[in-house]
């Protein structure tokens, strides 16, 4: 139940900007050529409160594919023979990336560095490629060329020895596909390490800046599944009971428990030293925030995690839901006992959560590469369009 005041309040003002005050930064999962010329971007920034952005190779497939806004460059860029399909791509994505992190860089300048960032990802096709991650990083982030950038890295076991060695450089780094809380707190400690060596090497720590991407609705969609199976398989009135309490709430459960381990490893005296310098902690990142499941609160994965040092990156439908009809309110450690015990069901019914979020994690890789090889089919056609 949320408090009459708070549900007062959001009548009255929008509550996309209502989640600041509890803490939480929204940014957009979205990015795309007409969002920027058309003053969308801008409007967004200054009506929703709108924070940062985030891109993926599936993102910028459906804007190439989708529209006719890339063609007029792509069809100048055919003369380039330099350049193959990844390179043509590549001019289109800094550009949008550029002129985003523009229009977001008062947000950057005026929350001193904690927001107004935009993510641009190394390509998939990197993601057991430590070596490759780490060249291609460096490479997007020299070309780029803007202090609110945030290279993507995914968190593989490849990928966050990357990413502490980036972080050490002084490049500031979103890692994405996080599914496992013991994966997380690698992250977090692989950027504790990094701005250690960063700070060792005399980098100005406070100006770093990371945030890690934990996958929430993903989570559901496979428990479920699996609870599903389960139920018409037929089982005993005692499992049943316990397959229907699980369904739609294991993703919140992991994603307070993970944000448990984020204030845990952010209170130590380890991380104080570096908060001395002015260093920030690297926020948890909620990702994978649409409801694919018509059955659940369109805007579920908004409201539950709310929560002070977080941030909710969110795809434009979700956002349209959220400022329609969002509920704020602190709910984030909230009813901790509660996501234990989920946890805990989980445990006793034989689903392994780790299972679960290995294969969501080899799953992401594996669709974020189809996606990659679509964008660069796209690239092709619209290459050659007249």
């Amino acid at each position: 139940m949320q408090p009459i005041e708070v549900l007062e309040n959001a009548k009255t003002t929008n509550p996309l900007q209502s989640l600041l005050n509890f803490g939480q930064s929204v940014w957009l999962d979205y990015i795309r050529r007409d969002l920027i010329t058309s003053g969308e971007l801008k409007r967004l920034i200054a009506e929703d409160g709108l924070r940062g952005m985030t891109s993926n190779p599936a993102i910028f497939e459906k804007a190439i594919a989708g529209s006719k806004d890339y063609a007029g460059i792509l069809q100048s860029l055919e003369t380039r023979k330099d350049l193959d399909a990844k390179g043509r791509y590549e001019v289109l994505a800094i550009r949008d990336i550029q002129d985003a992190a523009d229009l977001l860089r008062p947000v950057y300048t005026g929350s001193q560095r904690r927001d107004g960032y935009v993510s641009l990802e190394v390509s998939p096709y990197l993601a057991r490629d430590t070596q490759g991650t780490l060249e291609e990083a460096r490479r997007l982030w020299k070309a780029v060329g803007r202090e609110n950038l945030m290279i993507k890295v995914p968190g593989t076991a490849e990928g966050i020895p990357a990413f502490q060695q980036l972080i050490s450089e002084g490049i500031n780094i979103n890692v994405t596909l996080l599914f496992a809380r013991d994966v997380y707190e690698r992250v977090a400690e692989a950027y504790i390490t990094g701005l250690e060596h960063f700070a060792a090497k005399g980098g100005d720590v406070s100006r770093m800046a990371s945030v890690a991407s934990f996958f929430i609705s993903r989570i559901d969609n496979a428990v479920d599944a699996i609870a599903q199976e389960r139920l018409k398989a037929g089982v005993s009135a005692e499992e049943q009971a316990q397959l229907t309490s699980i369904l739609g709430k294991t993703a919140i459960a992991n994603g307070k428990l993970a944000y448990q381990s984020y204030l845990r490893i952010f209170a130590t005296g380890r991380w104080q030293s570096l908060a001395a310098r002015g260093a920030q902690t690297q926020r948890v990142l909620w990702a994978s925030t649409s409801t694919k499941n018509p059955a659940y609160r369109d805007v579920m994965y908004v409201e539950d995690l709310i929560g002070r040092d977080t941030v909710n990156t969110i795809p434009p439908a979700t956002l349209d839901a959220f400022r329609d009809h969002g509920q704020v309110a602190e709910t984030l450690t909230q009813d901790i006992a509660g996501a234990e015990q989920t946890m805990a069901t989980l445990q006793h019914l034989g689903i392994a959560i780790a299972q679960v979020t290995d294969k969501l994690t080899a799953d992401g890789v594996a669709l974020f590469a189809e996606a990659f090889a679509k964008l660069l089919a796209a690239v092709e056609k619209n290459s050659g369009q007249r």
